[in-house]
């Protein structure tokens, strides 16, 4: 159903929705996270973050799976905002608190929570569009209207994952008396980050053997299954919700190993067909020039045959050779003179002019 009357009938709903929320936020006096408790005193904090965990029950209940992607993106860009709105209530309040240092250690506290659970729902959301490209990437190509994700793709989304869990644990680190929930929770996301690099790694790896380069993606393989048995290590020793974790490394692990295997193979093969490529190119070097197999559209006019080729092949029509080839011309003839520095001339010195002084006196010769 589209149109005005369904317009107006949700921002009815969402007027109501936030004058329940504001009755209900009455009754909410604390932000839990971690095992701690941080007190509330704004009413807008209040009602921000009530809209926050309202909406979050859309993307962790039972029936989150039922809900396509596109609209768990949607809901996940109303979660932050309403979490930058309770931000923004917080950190206007610690401007105004004044000396007062327990509210605003109580404040800053509060503030703390709400960015590491707004840098959690940001990992959850990396995780979502990676899972999204995962279908696109293993899915066949039958839509042409759809795009299939490119291995680089998973690996610039594997660098924002470890950019958020770096700066998640930044914050959860923060601070001078750190608690031993904070202490294990940077550790959880040392390890999520450490899983995330062997992801990273692999779609390297895989960019790599879809350009060809097999020794890149060999070494890229080999490095990506190092990193996952160091991960799973890490992970087993962790007390928590990492079992779906481990399970994802040590099926990453396998076709990491599988992989390589498979990149080596590909590439002794390649080599050899090269050597072989280049001999038998070699031995088919002749002066005339190879003889082709197919001839062009200008040598064949009588014949009805298509020279544009299929269409699902690229190739390029063989309509006429070009450049053209090279053809033989008449070329001006050289003479060589080799029979110059052998020829005996005879001796014209009976016809050359004789010189009259010389034959003179001595006296003649003075006088002219």
């Amino acid at each position: 159903m589209e149109g005005p009357a369904l317009d107006l009938f949700k921002a009815k709903l969402e007027a109501a929705m936030a004058e329940a929320r504001s009755q209900q936020a009455a009754s909410m006096t604390e932000f839990h996270w971690l095992g701690h408790r941080f007190p509330i005193s704004n009413a807008k904090t209040r009602v921000a973050i009530l809209k926050a965990q309202e909406l979050e029950k859309d993307i962790h209940g039972p029936l989150a799976e039922n809900i396509s992607a596109d609209k768990r993106l949607v809901t996940f860009d109303k979660i932050f905002s309403a979490y930058h709105d309770a931000r923004g209530c917080i950190r206007a309040d610690l401007a105004t608190a004044g000396n007062a240092e327990s509210v605003k250690d109580d404040l800053n506290g509060l503030d703390k929570a709400v960015s590491a659970v707004l840098g959690e729902r940001t990992i959850e959301r990396s995780l979502l569009l990676v899972k999204v490209a995962k279908s696109k990437l293993a899915k066949r190509n039958d839509d042409k209207n759809e795009k299939l994700t490119k291995p680089e793709e998973l690996v610039r989304l594997y660098d924002l994952l470890l950019q958020n869990t770096s700066d998640l644990s930044d914050l959860v680190s923060s601070g001078r008396d750190q608690k031993p929930e904070e202490v294990s929770f940077a550790e959880e996301c040392s390890c999520k980050s450490l899983a995330f690099r062997v992801e990273r790694c692999f779609y390297v790896a895989k960019s790599y053997s879809v350009a060809g380069k097999r020794a890149e993606a060999y070494a890229l393989y080999c490095r990506a299954r190092s990193l996952a048995e160091d991960a799973l290590g890490k992970l087993q020793k962790l007390e928590g919700n990492s079992k779906t974790m481990v399970k994802e490394l040590e099926v990453l692990c396998n076709e990491c190993r599988s992989n390589s295997c498979i990149e080596h193979a590909l590439g002794i093969m390649e080599e050899k067909r090269t050597q072989e490529n280049i001999s038998e190119g070699i031995s088919n070097i002749s002066l005339t020039g190879a003889e082709r197999l197919e001839k062009f559209l200008l040598e064949k006019l009588d014949v009805y045959e298509s020279a544009v080729g299929d269409s699902n092949v690229k190739s390029a029509p063989r309509i006429a050779p070009f450049p053209p080839a090279f053809q033989a011309i008449a070329r001006n003839p050289i003479v060589l003179d080799l029979a110059y520095n052998t020829i005996e001339f005879p001796d014209i010195q009976s016809r050359m002019k004789k010189d009259k002084r010389a034959k003179g006196g001595f006296i003649s010769r003075i006088f002219g």
